[in-house]
Formats: structure tokens, sequence, C-alpha cells
């Protein structure tokens, strides 16, 4: 089945594209730093030496910073979040103890793959070592997630009980763009690919 395409998108030709770089006023050195810049944050290592070489373009951080985000965030796309945190800790304690919020979503996270494995014993006492500290008050966010983490334990489905939806793997994904956005920003880089803002605003001219 065919897609229809909106009445208000319209078909952009290469020719198209090249007057608004034009227009914009985007060097080419310029545009081959914004490529860099997309291949390491994207943490596409091998694009970005081989880029480097064609190009003559000098890379924007360092290819060791980004093969070691690389694996922290593999390590928790895949999954294994307690590897994840094990190796953010290394890279930088501070990524972890500045940000709450992303220590409680990781350490949820290591709680609901355990749950995955059917490792509930494991679980649990995850659960009461690293998420209950966070706990201060019975009404906060972090207690409100505690409870709905534990509820998944009382389920021999945990993925078909009410709250079945914090074992989707778009949770965990999430939770390995997060870690990886905070590893970036911790160095100094944007979260995001400075192409993106390029692209956006030339998308923004074809309207």
């Amino acid at each position: 089945m065919s897609r229809t395409i909106p009445w208000k998108l319209k078909m952009v030709t290469r020719e198209d594209w090249e007057q608004k770089l034009a227009a914009a006023d985007v060097r080419k050195e310029d545009m081959n730093k914004l490529i860099m810049d997309f291949f390491l944050t994207q943490g596409y290592i091998g694009a970005a030496k081989q880029f480097q070489i064609e190009s003559g373009t000098e890379p924007n951080m360092s290819f060791e910073d980004v093969r070691k985000r690389m694996e922290i965030r593999n390590a928790v796309w895949r999954g294994d979040v307690e590897e994840g945190i094990m190796k953010a800790n290394e890279l930088n304690p501070d990524i972890l103890d500045s940000n709450p919020q992303l220590s409680f979503d990781l350490q949820q996270q290591h709680v609901i793959e355990l749950i995955r494995e059917s490792r509930v014993m494991e679980a649990l006492e995850c659960a009461q070592e690293n998420l209950a500290p966070y706990c201060i008050e019975p009404d906060d966010t972090f207690f409100r997630e505690l409870e709905r983490t534990v509820v998944l334990l009382a389920f021999k489905d945990p993925a078909s009980c009410p709250v079945g939806e914090l074992m989707d793997i778009k949770k965990r994904e999430q939770a390995a763009m997060e870690i990886d956005h905070a590893i970036l920003m911790s160095q100094g880089h944007e979260r995001d690919p400075k192409l993106h803002f390029l692209l956006k605003l030339l998308l923004a001219k074809f309207r």
C-alpha cells in the first residue's frame, strides 16, 4: 500500500539543496566539520577515520572517547545495564553522581533486565539496595517509579501486567540514549549532531 505524501510537503531536488546551501553561505570546510561531528556524535568511528583521510578534516573529539562512550551506550542498549553503569563510573563518576534522575533510570532499568531474565530475588535485592535510597518522600517521582517496578515482580508475565510498558525494549533504548547524551555533555559537546540544526534550518526554508 503506497503512502500519500501530505500536500504541504514538497519534493526537494539536489539542485534545490545546493541552492539553499549556497544561500546559507555554508563553506565546504564548515560542512566537513559538521559531517565529522555527525559521525563522531553518532559513534561511527570507522566512517570518521575514513572521512578524515579523504577530506583532511580533524575530529572534534578523540576516537578513544567515542569508543568508550559507545561501549557504555551499547552495553545499556543490549540490556547489560550493570556493565554500562560500571563503565560510566570508570569514565567519569560525576556523570551519574551529578544526575540523580539518570542514575535512578539506569538502576531501574537494571532491575527490569533482571526481571526479564526471571532473576526475581536478585531484582528485589537490587531494588532495595539501589532504588530505595532515592525514595526520600512517599509521594515523589522516584517512589512512584519504584512502586511500579516492584509490581512487575508479582506477575509471571510482567509484560502483560498493568505496568507492562516498563518491559518495553524502547525504554531500554531510551536509557541508552540518556547516558550517551550525558557523556557527550560532560565532555563539552552537544547532545545532538550540529548537522541536525543546519538541516532543520534548511528544511524551514522549503516550507
